[in-house]
Order: C-alpha cells, then sequence, then structure tokens
C-alpha cells in the first residue's frame, strides 16, 4: 500500500480531487440549462439536443470499458491528469465548434477522456484513504457535483446570455489548466499496484483483457457493479424529467428553475460530508440502508405530486436531491472497497461503463413511459417513481452480500 499521508497533504489532495470532479462535472450540468440557447444557434430539433447529451454518456460508458484494459499498467497521478488534459482539450473543441456536427464530436470525446477521468478520481481515494475514513473523504469530493449543481446552472446561462454558448466550454478549459498545475504539484505518485517487471518497462500481462478478466471473474466485483447499477438505475429513471414535470404538472415558472437546483445543491453541499462523516462512524452499510430508505419518500412525493406552491416543490425536490444523491457517499465506499486493491484501477473503469449503461438505460425507459400531452402535462411519471423505489428497495436488500477489503484498516484519528 502507499505511504501514509499527512492529515494537511490528505485534505489537499482530497481537495484536489474535488476540484478535478467539479470540473467534470461541471461539463456534464451545464448542457442541461444550455439546451434552448443550443437548439436556436444550431437550428436543431429537441431529437438532434438529446444526441448531445447522450453521447457523452454512452462515449463515457465505452471508454470505461476500453480503460479496464490498461489502466492498471500505468502510475495513477499520470494516468489521472493524462486524461484530465484530453478532457480539457475536448471540452475547449466544443467551445470553439463551428457546427453541430463538430459539436457532437467534441462532446463525445469529452464523454470518452470524462468516463476514465471520474474512475481514476474514485480510483485514487480508494488508494490512499484508508477504509476507516474513505466514506467521508468520499462525501468531501462528491460536494464538488454539489457546487457543480449551485454554480453550473446560473453560471453558465449568466455566460451565454452576456458573452456566448462558447463561453461555459472556455471556462471549463481554463478550470481543467489550472487542476492539472495544481494536481502535479498536489497529488503523489502512487505505484504500489504496479508489479516489478511493469514498474521496470517491461510485459505485465500476455494479454491486454487478462486484467479485466481477472475482475469479472471474482463474485465480489461482479455483486458490487449490479449493486451500483441499481442505485444509479432507481435515480436516473427519474432524475432526467424533474424539469418538464416541475412546469408541466406542478406548475413552476421557467424563471424559477434555477432556483431549484439553487437550493437542492447547496443542502446536498452540507449534508454530502456530514452523510460521509456518519457513514465512517457508524458503519457504511447500515447508513447506506437508512439513507435509502429515506430515499424512497421524495422518490414517490416528487414523481406523484400535483400542482404546488413554490415553497412545497422546494422542500420535496430538496430532499430529493439531499438523499437520493447522498446514498451514493456510503454506496461509493462500499464499492470501491469491495475491489481487489491491485485491481482497483479496471474495476472503477468498469464500474464507470455499468454507471453509464445504466443511467442510458433508465432515461430511455422512462422516455418510453412518460408522455407529454399537447398543453404541456406528463403522464406515467409516477410508475416511473414506482419503478425507481423497486429498483433502490434491491440495492438495500443486496449491499449486504458485497465483501469490502480494508475493513481492518486503523480507526480515524481522534
Amino acid at each position: 500500500m502507499p505511504a501514509t499521508l499527512t492529515p494537511q497533504r490528505e485534505r489537499n489532495l482530497l481537495l484536489t480531487l474535488a476540484g478535478i470532479q467539479f470540473s467534470h462535472v461541471l461539463d456534464f450540468m451545464i448542457m442541461m440549462p444550455l439546451g434552448p440557447v443550443l437548439i436556436a444557434a444550431f437550428g436543431i430539433s429537441t431529437h438532434e439536443f438529446g444526441l448531445l447529451v447522450a453521447s457523452y454518456s454512452f462515449s463515457a460508458a465505452l471508454s470505461g470499458l476500453f480503460a479496464a484494459t490498461f489502466v492498471d499498467r500505468f502510475e495513477r497521478k499520470r494516468m489521472l491528469l493524462g486524461m484530465f488534459g484530453l478532457f480539457g482539450l475536448a471540452t475547449l473543441a466544443c467551445g470553439l465548434a463551428p457546427s453541430y456536427t463538430t459539436l457532437l464530436i467534441a462532446r463525445g470525446l469529452a464523454g470518452a477522456f470524462g468516463g476514465i477521468m471520474g474512475a481514476m478520481v474514485q480510483t485514487m481515494i480508494g488508494d490512499v484513504i484508508p477504509f476507516a475514513r474513505r466514506a467521508k473523504a468520499g462525501g468531501l469530493v462528491s460536494a464538488a457535483f454539489s457546487v457543480s449543481t449551485v454554480a453550473g446552472v446560473p453560471l453558465s446561462l449568466w455566460l451565454a446570455n452576456h458573452f456566448m454558448w462558447r463561453a461555459p466550454f472556455v471556462l471549463i478549459a481554463v478550470l481543467t489548466l489550472l487542476f492539472i498545475i495544481i494536481g502535479w504539484r498536489v497529488l503523489p505518485d502512487l505505484r504500489h499496484h504496479l508489479s516489478p517487471s511493469t514498474s521496470s518497462g517491461q510485459a505485465k500481462r500476455s494479454h491486454p483483457f487478462t486484467a479485466m478478466f481477472e475482475v469479472l471473474r471474482d463474485a465480489n466485483h461482479l455483486r458490487a457493479l449490479l449493486f451500483s447499477a441499481l442505485i444509479i438505475f432507481s435515480g436516473f429513471t427519474v432524475i432526467p424529467y424533474i424539469t418538464l414535470y416541475s412546469v408541466g404538472n406542478v406548475g413552476i415558472s421557467l424563471h424559477d428553475i434555477p432556483l431549484v437546483y439553487l437550493v437542492g445543491g447547496a443542502a446536498t453541499l452540507v449534508t454530502a460530508r456530514l452523510i460521509g462523516h456518519i457513514a465512517d462512524s457508524h458503519g457504511k452499510v447500515k447508513i447506506y440502508r437508512w439513507v435509502a430508505l429515506a430515499a424512497m419518500l421524495p422518490l414517490l412525493v416528487v414523481t406523484h405530486i400535483g400542482a404546488a406552491p413554490l415553497w412545497v416543490w422546494l422542500c420535496c425536490t430538496t430532499s430529493f436531491f439531499v438523499l437520493v444523491s447522498g446514498r451514493m457517499i456510503p454506496a461509493m465506499a462500499i464499492i470501491t472497497s469491495a475491489a481487489q486493491p491491485k485491481l482497483r484501477g479496471t474495476f472503477m473503469s468498469l464500474h464507470s461503463t455499468v454507471q453509464a449503461f445504466a443511467m442510458g438505460l433508465a432515461t430511455l425507459l422512462a422516455g418510453l413511459l412518460i408522455h407529454q400531452d399537447g398543453i404541456g402535462t406528463l403522464t406515467g411519471y409516477g410508475t416511473v417513481g414506482s419503478i425507481a423505489v423497486t429498483a433502490n428497495l434491491l440495492a438495500i436488500g443486496f449491499v449486504a452480500r458485497i465483501e469490502m477489503h480494508g475493513q481492518a484498516a486503523v480507526p480515524p484519528p481522534a
């Protein structure tokens, strides 16, 4: 295992990984509010805009599968920063794209590099942070999603309205360069997973798929991947259609939609670290179960409520963001700890692929069940909510079957 970091170096590492994750998540988040602007700029249909969003997820899924063949052959820090640099170039290409086709290609490339990068962030947490503090560490890095939700939607709209739609992508490219410089200085070299033959430049394995086959032969790995798929599926059947349901069924004005994300993101910014701390103190499986059980209420309310005032809807959506995303904090600590340390990079790359495919499948299934009438009202969203709750219950029952490595680690300092 790598050498133990001092508390200050550990914190600097986590803040740097959170910054990298922030750039990655923000790149995904800004596509949602930019929809009307891009449709007007390129003269495209809503279906073509949907392809822009989907190209990112499917490229991330495929790249995760491809990365599983080589990611554990390289030192972690250089792999992460290398993928981050390519991601930044792809995002810059999005901002400079002269046509819809070139933007579609650039989004696919951003997803391809982003998929590998996201897996590497979780891999480094699993490699460096002891089991006893892993959920709290994951909570800190997961706060990047909250910051992206709070800052991403309002900031992207402001930049697009005051400058042009290209500005948010240029901003992310600049952030990428900044965090590469910081990461090169702060992140430690991680070579403990490499065999001596790999470090000396000799071939580590006789076949590029050997590591992937090793991961897939482990029944515990398969259980962890299925567990993750169930969690993602239960969330992304509901999440992509919240805005449409807010406007069409609840009666929320489009001008108030950023407030939904602002309040929800601000709340999760506080609760993410709290959930992580509690999970480390009282048991990751136990806390996951409690948060996931509590998440069933907002899953049902958000998909079944009718017309309601803004303050009631904000209470519903904020509890949804806090609890549905909060499940992932102890869950990611469980999933990361399920991997054999020497195969963690390969496992997390496959995990990234499974997540992306589960996300796409959930969105596709929900789209087949949800219909919109002439006045914008959605039907079938309640059915989608019931399916989400069912998947959530399956995940709750399944989590106890996952074995975690490193549970005998030194307890956190007092």
